[in-house]
């Protein structure tokens, strides 16, 4: 260990005293190597002051910021901590996702972001950081690989798991993005990850009005019928996101979804398909009540308002966290990386 020690803080000085690039440069691939390779070096290098120096590097746009993004993720796998602790980091990895495609270190910067929001006290902190955010989405719609576009979504994903950084995800036009990918991507795994983002988008009030604009609801609708031949995790999602959309946007988002043709009896179908999970057929069910509940208190409205009485019980329906089973799901399908 003595000797893994001193190797992370030669390396560390490298980054600090080389005045000539290329050795900085050769000290930092040194560093991506070393620290996905080996487990044991990370802290250590941690420990040496590695974070802020490659943080510092990726933020000035220095030749090795692939490198240099790549080391970041890798660190970040066990020193979460001391990447948070370092107040350019988040500026740092915003940088390396604005870097014009095709950009590997915009995408490992993706994955070291997801890598952080696994820690639930990071998830407000990075969701306040807007322009990282707006960041992110371009990314769908680069013409980038398959991976690029995953991470991304992994990274929305963890975003959007606290509740409050919901409507900063639809500011940002990621609806918008997420839903042109199911509708016009095929490559394996993407309308999964796709979906389970937009089923945790979905939990806010302001998504009614993005899911309208896309017609989000009736492609989740299309996805459940089992004739487009989606795969059972997608239309499970599918069910999750209109679920979470009527119990955040009440008998207004109910309404949309009792709109679309076929969707009631689409729905009850997964509900009663042996192929689909136990979470699925949770989230059917669910949905089958909910817009029957909706339907209800409409008309318990109406009365009440032939009755003079001004209360409506749907119109303040709290927006729902995300249930444990459908985080662990949809988290089990995003499998961490190195660099």
């Amino acid at each position: 260990m003595e000797v893994k020690e001193r190797t992370a803080r030669s390396l560390v000085r490298k980054l600090t005293s080389a005045a000539d690039e290329s050795v900085v440069a050769a000290a930092i691939s040194e560093i991506r190597l070393l620290s996905k390779h080996d487990a044991e070096i990370r802290p250590l290098l941690a420990d040496a002051g590695a974070v802020p120096l490659l943080a510092d590097h990726l933020l000035s746009g220095g030749c090795a910021a692939e490198d240099a993004a790549a080391a970041l993720l890798n660190l970040s796998i066990s020193s979460r901590e001391a990447l948070m602790a370092t107040p350019i980091l988040l500026d740092a990895l915003a940088a390396a996702l604005r870097l014009p495609p095709p950009s590997v270190a915009a995408q490992h910067a993706a994955a070291a972001l997801y890598s952080l929001l696994s820690v639930d006290s990071y998830r407000p902190i990075i969701g306040a950081k807007r322009d990282l955010i707006s960041s992110l989405v371009p990314l769908l719609r680069s013409p980038n690989p398959t991976r690029s576009i995953k991470d991304s979504l992994k990274a929305l994903f963890g975003i959007a798991l606290y509740p409050l950084n919901r409507p900063t995800l639809v500011e940002s036009g990621c609806v918008q993005a997420i839903f042109s990918l199911v509708v016009k991507d095929g490559r394996s795994g993407v309308v999964e990850d796709a979906t389970a983002v937009i089923a945790q988008v979905a939990g806010c009030g302001e998504s009614v009005e993005a899911f309208r604009k896309v017609a989000g609801v009736r492609i989740l609708v299309d996805l459940m019928d089992p004739a487009m031949a989606a795969s059972k995790r997608a239309r499970e999602n599918a069910a999750a996101a209109l679920l979470n959309l009527v119990m955040a946007g009440g008998d207004k988002a109910a309404g949309d979804v009792r709109e679309v043709e076929g969707a009631e009896k689409a729905v009850k179908h997964l509900a009663e398909d042996q192929a689909v999970s136990a979470r699925g057929k949770a989230k059917a069910e669910a949905l089958l009540r909910a817009l029957d509940g909706a339907r209800v208190g409409r008309r318990h409205h109406r009365i009440n308002d032939l009755n003079g009485d001004d209360y409506d019980a749907y119109s303040s329906s709290p927006s729902p966290s995300p249930s444990s089973s459908l985080v662990s799901a949809s988290l089990s399908s995003f499998a961490g990386s190195e660099g």
